[in-house]
């Protein structure tokens, strides 16, 4: 009700004015708290409908992931795909609603009180003021004595005074309450026809919107009655299958499967056979056995390439075995190994040795001119150590990291923020952050920035290492560049999130700060790194060659099988190490207590179950050269071809077609520098760029030629791969082996690097290392199969491994990063050459 006052009515201050100027002030306060109530409640729907577009935008998300997972439904995909768009405008339609909402209630009736009924509370101030002095003025005019002229014309004069002042503001208040009354009315109502058309508005557009959806819908409705039947049929289909199925008999299945050279996918014959490991322990696996392409192969997951048994079975026999525990065992001999295999029931052993038979016949028929692959040999088994199978390093922890890490200069503040004494890391970037831009790091994705805590995590001696080589202040001069040249201010501790996120993103995903080179600057960094890497080169060239180790003597086989191999070759051996090795892989790590008691004189291997490995016993000592020189025979002569002895020996410089931060990434990783490697990744350059001009060479391999195992270190953590080949099809191991890093050969293995892969000349890592007579790699490339197939044996979820394999592993990890040069063989015989 709008309730005004006179003017005329207020110079009398009348009662029935005194009444109406109560009945405004009641009705006003009433209406502030009624708006501040109506503003709350508009506050609560606002963030309700927000929050409600927030789970709507999941629930929208969710359908979006259901049609890309039915991606091969094209019905379902497009529909869902189209149902996904129109609630999404919907919920765009929902924000402007919100968005309306918060203009036209909130803020209008919020300025509303703030200003309109503020001023009102302050003229009621002023005049219940004025009012009680005109009242005290009248009470002293009245009080004042006849007789006493001064007091009287003092009190006249204060009440004429006071009445005037009365007036003014008496006048104002009464304006003030119009005023209020008259635009209470226009504010309110305005607020909420804005608010009305906003309403109107979303509901005509989400009208719209599902207009030019119905078509659509009705069509899904006709498609989905059908769609009903058809399911019901399926399912009719199936349960009349589902009730033949179960009335056969399986007791004679298995005399089912038979040799069929002629099958439309290659694969003669498949099934599962037990077979029997060629570690130590020779445990039994089960596995899914085929018969393709004139191959034996097995497969442990159908997603897993498939491991070749025999690569030619022109060049085996197949026996049944009669003399082993076991029931149903046949055998298939190559000329260099055997592998023993278990059927389930004795027809389908038959079934099996007719078949690798069949395929002896067909494979001689079909394949009768290619005589030169009777040469070949079988491969191995695949195998390498992945990400399970990864040998726990020595714990460098808390204080040790933190201190090693925090004395490079730069690094003891947050490289983004500044905040003073950092206990988190980047390991990719080399880099120290504080606790809040280590969260965003880690939000950022591991493709940027990968996170770990300097006194939480356990750090590797090569990772470590990588981190002292860097720093916050090589990294800020790399992504920072720019910086101040575009004015972009650093964040401080204490700023806001939001902000410090703002300039990590613009920093790292971005790059907005780095500092492009022209390409004459490239050009020059290129050019300057490659004759670094000669200096390197040219500096190691002069030192003595390492000699090879004793000859390594074969174990003799001690089960009948041993001798079961063909005429004029050798006879293969049970075990992977003989004798001498093990006394010479002891002799490196005599600090070892478990390796110690392993190499007791009184002590040796036991023999297994099945008698396959014998006792070793006075194994003679490599710790001490001279009596091992008289205890061996005498050195066997260097092998006909030897790895180049100096890195980046086999390297040359050559002007390109063109120069790339790629290209730069390739010379730095050969010439050790990890700031122009970081440069290069921050420039664009592909951490697994392929230098097509220099037999595909990628800058991991450069890395290996460098001889740097920290730079492989680094751009293993920038996800650079670790099997990739160049033309000759040697990968990373291939060409440490090569050289003879045995470090890098170490640190590769950890990796998953597949230590079975063969080059165009058909030469894994092991081939090399033993033509080579590197003992150390080959140690570590035995050691790594031995660990591979003891964890098959032990099942799929086995993730420990030999403890044996990991405590060697860390020491030579150790070794490598922290005392290189008790990794070079032989040092007393290098001092006696002339």
């Amino acid at each position: 009700m709008k309730i005004t006052v006179e003017f005329e009515e207020c110079l009398k201050d009348s009662p029935r004015f005194r009444a109406t100027i109560e009945e405004v002030e009641g009705d006003v306060c009433e209406l502030e708290s009624k708006l501040d109530k109506l503003v709350k409640l508009c506050i609560g729907m606002i963030d309700a409908g927000k929050a409600y577009n927030a789970a709507n935008k999941q629930f929208v998300s969710g359908i979006r992931e259901l049609a890309q997972q039915s991606a091969r439904d094209e019905v379902i995909e497009s529909s869902l795909t189209k149902f996904a768009e129109s609630l999404q405008e919907m919920i765009n339609y929902h924000t402007i609603l919100f968005d309306q909402a918060q203009r036209s209630i909130k803020t209008q009736l919020q300025t509303f009180v703030k200003d309109d009924i503020r001023k009102f509370k302050e003229a009621k101030k002023q005049f219940d003021k004025v009012s009680e002095e005109k009242e005290n003025a009248l009470i002293k005019n009245a009080q004042a004595p006849r007789n006493k002229q001064h007091e009287v014309e003092e009190a006249t004069n204060i009440l004429t005074a006071t009445r005037k002042c009365f007036r003014h503001i008496v006048l104002d208040y009464v304006l003030q309450i119009n005023v209020l009354q008259s635009k209470r009315r226009s504010e309110i109502l305005k607020s909420m026809l804005s608010f009305m058309y906003a309403h109107l508005t979303f509901f005509h557009q989400g009208y719209d919107l599902f207009s030019e959806l119905q078509p659509l819908m009705k069509q899904l409705g006709g498609q989905l009655d059908q769609l009903v039947v058809d399911a019901a049929k399926e399912k009719r289909d199936m349960e009349q299958k589902h009730s033949t199925i179960q009335q056969k008999d399986f007791t004679n299945d298995d005399t089912k499967l038979e040799y069929n050279v002629d099958a439309d996918n290659g694969i003669a014959m498949e099934g599962y056979l037990f077979k029997r490991a060629s570690n130590a322990f020779k445990t039994w696996n089960r596995r899914w056995f085929s018969i393709q392409n004139n191959q034996l192969v097995y497969q442990k997951k159908f997603k897993d390439n498939p491991t070749v048994v025999v690569e030619d079975l022109r060049l085996c026999t197949v026996k049944h075995c009669e003399d082993i525990e076991r029931r149903f065992c046949f055998e298939v001999v190559s000329p260099t190994k055997s592998c023993m295999m278990q059927a389930d029931t004795e027809k389908l052993r038959q079934a099996w040795i007719k078949a690798v038979q069949n395929s002896i016949a067909t494979a001689f028929r079909d394949k009768g001119d290619d005589a030169e692959k009777l040469d070949r040999k079988s491969s191995t088994s695949t195998g390498s150590l992945d990400s399970g199978g990864e040998p726990k390093e020595k714990p460098l922890k808390g204080e040790s990291a933190l201190q090693k890490v925090l004395a490079i200069p730069g690094n003891g503040s947050c490289c983004d923020c500044g905040q003073p004494d950092p206990r988190w890391a980047s390991i990719n970037l080399g880099i120290t952050l504080c606790i809040q831009c280590s969260g965003i790091h880690r939000s950022l994705g591991v493709h940027f920035s990968k996170v770990r805590s300097l006194t939480l995590d356990t750090w590797e001696p090569e990772l470590l290492k990588l981190m002292c080589e860097l720093g916050n202040g090589v990294i800020n001069q790399i992504y920072e560049a720019r910086a101040a040249e575009l004015g972009a201010r650093k964040p401080q501790p204490g700023d806001p999130r939001h902000e410090v996120e703002a300039y990590i993103k613009a920093k790292y995903v971005d790059r907005r700060f780095v500092r492009r080179p022209s390409d004459e600057e490239l050009r020059t960094k290129v050019v300057s790194l490659s004759k670094q890497e000669k200096r390197l080169s040219s500096s190691s060239e002069h030192l003595p060659p390492r000699p090879p180790p004793p000859t390594p003597k074969l174990r003799q086989a001690s089960n009948a099988s041993g001798s079961a191999a063909a005429s004029g070759l050798e006879a293969r051996r049970d075990s992977l190490f003989c004798p001498d090795e093990l006394d010479s892989l002891f002799s490196y790590f005599d600090t070892s207590s478990k390796l110690r008691s392993m190499k007791s004189a009184d002590s040796g291997i036991q023999n297994s179950a099945d008698g396959s490995r014998e006792v070793l016993t006075n194994t003679p000592s490599t710790n001490n050269l001279e009596d091992a020189e008289a205890a061996e025979p005498p050195p066997m002569a260097m092998p006909s071809k030897l790895p180049p002895p100096s890195p980046c020996k086999d390297v040359v410089f050559y002007e390109p077609k063109e120069y790339s931060p790629g290209l730069q990434l390739y010379w730095a990783s050969c010439a050790r520098s990890l700031p122009d490697m970081a440069e290069a990744l921050a420039h664009g350059g592909e951490v697994n760029w392929v230098n097509t001009e220099d037999e595909k060479r990628t800058p991991l391999i450069m890395a290996v030629q460098g001889g740097s195992l920290v730079t492989c270190e680094f751009l293993l953590q920038n996800a650079a791969s670790v099997n990739q080949q160049d033309a000759q099809g040697r990968a990373p191991l291939h060409h440490a082996t090569m050289l003879g890093h045995t470090g890098q050969v170490c640190l590769f293995l950890k990796r998953g690097a597949n230590q079975n892969a063969a080059d165009i000349d058909e030469k894994t890592p092991l081939s090399m290392a033993v033509e080579a007579a590197n003992a150390d790699i080959v140690t570590l490339l035995r050691l790594a199969k031995m660990n591979e197939e003891m964890r098959e044996a032990e099942g799929p979820y086995s993730q420990s491994g030999d403890e044996t394999y990991q405590d060697i592993f860390q020491d030579f990890s150790h070794m490598a990063s922290n005392d290189p040069d008790k990794l070079k063989r032989y040092p007393q015989y290098d001092q006696q050459k002339p």
